[in-house]
């Protein structure tokens, strides 16, 4: 499917969806445990993968509005009756593979194109370590992935620059490992926010994790969650591109956004820095963003790598050198992101440079372009938003917005934007 966007200008209130991330980590939990009532979810095409993956596990759940109840298998899987696909969750896969290993035959869990080049070679060999059998059917370290329990323990040292989902996914399952386990990151921990979400979703499950704060996550065993209810708070992520909108094209109040662990928060005092007017009521949830002329910054992307596709689109409107480093693991995502990006803004007229681990842009003036989104849900959004100041760009494949913001272009609408039917 295509959309037209036209220069636009826009004001207006809307609200943050829930977070994917939040919502992703609250179902696994939520399976895990005896039952639980996860409030405020975000239904989209990637959650209802891991729901899919929790149900062929055991757990069985229904949808009411604004919750989903969840009568858990309590830590005690049953080993699912066909191929669990993911479809294209990165998330699903990752965390289900390391929850396959408390069953005790074998899982295979597979998922679309875009899954089956996406690397999980450190998952597999830690849970291999750990006592259970992984291995990828093609011998790549990519779905199809076959898992055979059970996870009995111990120490393992994984990788953590290329994702912090494998570190959520363990984080996840061990306490149900018979041995205690202790979990070393070798290199650095990309993406570290993402586990700090799952350590405090844990936590509030009952369950015991200790670290030093840098590398290391020590597991008690013989655990069980008790995740009764949970709420889950608005996305930081999916925000962004709504905050962009407005630093660049009028004046947007998002709401929902109240303080936690997600490190895409990190955005309004990027846009600050670039000079834009931001404002954060935290009690009320409410961040108001205004037009403003804005100069490009160098910004470090390490912990926050689902920012990279709206960064770029703010470097190529501001003045001057916009620089995002330390960004090779957006390379790993649902597409190579700094390839995608480089490759759409070029037909915008952007002056962009792609680099091993890095974006250099010399902002400018965009112009309306067709432009391919990829099949992937942030790099549709943020080229909307690029359209958004430029004329007439048509952007395909946008229905993958329906994977983390199905809502995307609805909320455009009602703030003023100009988005048709090509």
């Amino acid at each position: 499917m295509k959309l037209t966007i036209q220069r636009s200008e826009i004001k207006g209130t809307v609200n943050a969806p829930p977070s994917k991330s939040y919502t992703h980590r609250a179902i696994a939990i939520a399976a895990l445990s005896k039952s639980a009532r996860v409030h405020f979810p975000l239904v989209s095409e990637d959650t209802k993968a891991t729901m899919r993956a929790s149900e062929a596990f055991g757990a069985y759940i229904e949808s009411k509005k604004d919750a989903l109840i969840i009568k858990g298998f309590d830590g005690e899987l049953k080993t699912p009756d066909n191929v669990i696909d993911v479809a294209n969750s990165g998330t699903t896969l990752r965390i289900m593979t390391a929850v396959a290993s408390l069953a005790e035959g074998a899982t295979v869990l597979t998922g679309d194109a875009s899954i089956r080049t996406r690397p999980n070679t450190p998952l597999l060999n830690s849970l291999n370590d750990l006592g259970a059998e992984a291995f990828s059917t093609r011998g790549n370290g990519m779905a199809p992935i076959v898992v055979r329990g059970k996870m009995r323990g111990g120490r393992v040292y994984i990788d953590g620059t290329i994702s912090s989902q494998f570190i959520s996914a363990l984080l996840i399952a061990c306490p149900f490992a018979e041995n205690e386990t202790e979990v070393m990151i070798s290199g650095e921990l990309k993406s570290r926010p993402y586990v700090n979400i799952t350590i405090e979703m844990l936590r509030s499950a009952g369950a015991r994790i200790t670290t030093d704060g840098r590398d290391s996550f020590r597991i008690p065993p013989g655990q069980r969650y008790n995740m009764r209810s949970y709420n889950v708070p608005g996305d930081f992520s999916s925000a962004s591109y709504m905050m962009a909108a407005g630093a660049l094209c009028g004046e947007v109040t998002i709401k929902n956004l109240y303080p936690s662990e997600q490190g895409d928060a990190v955005l309004m005092d990027i846009l600050a820095q670039m000079g834009a007017q931001v404002k954060w009521d935290e009690k009320k949830g409410d961040v108001w963003v205004s037009k403003s002329e804005l100069h490009g910054i160098t910004v470090d992307v390490g912990k926050t790598p689902d920012l990279v596709p709206t960064l770029a689109v703010l470097g190529a409107a501001s003045e001057g050198t916009m620089v995002i480093k330390n960004a090779e693991h957006v390379r790993y995502k649902e597409t190579d992101r700094l390839h995608a990006m480089t490759t759409e803004l070029k037909k915008m007229g952007v002056d962009i440079t792609e680099e091993k681990d890095r974006l250099i842009i010399k902002g400018g003036k965009m112009r309306g372009a067709e432009v391919h989104g990829w099949d992937d849900h942030r790099i549709v959004m943020a080229l909307a938003v690029a359209g958004m100041i430029a004329d007439g760009t048509t952007i395909d494949t946008v229905e993958s917005v329906s994977i983390s913001y199905p809502g995307f272009f609805d909320d455009l609408r009602k703030l003023g934007a100009s988005v048709s039917e090509t």
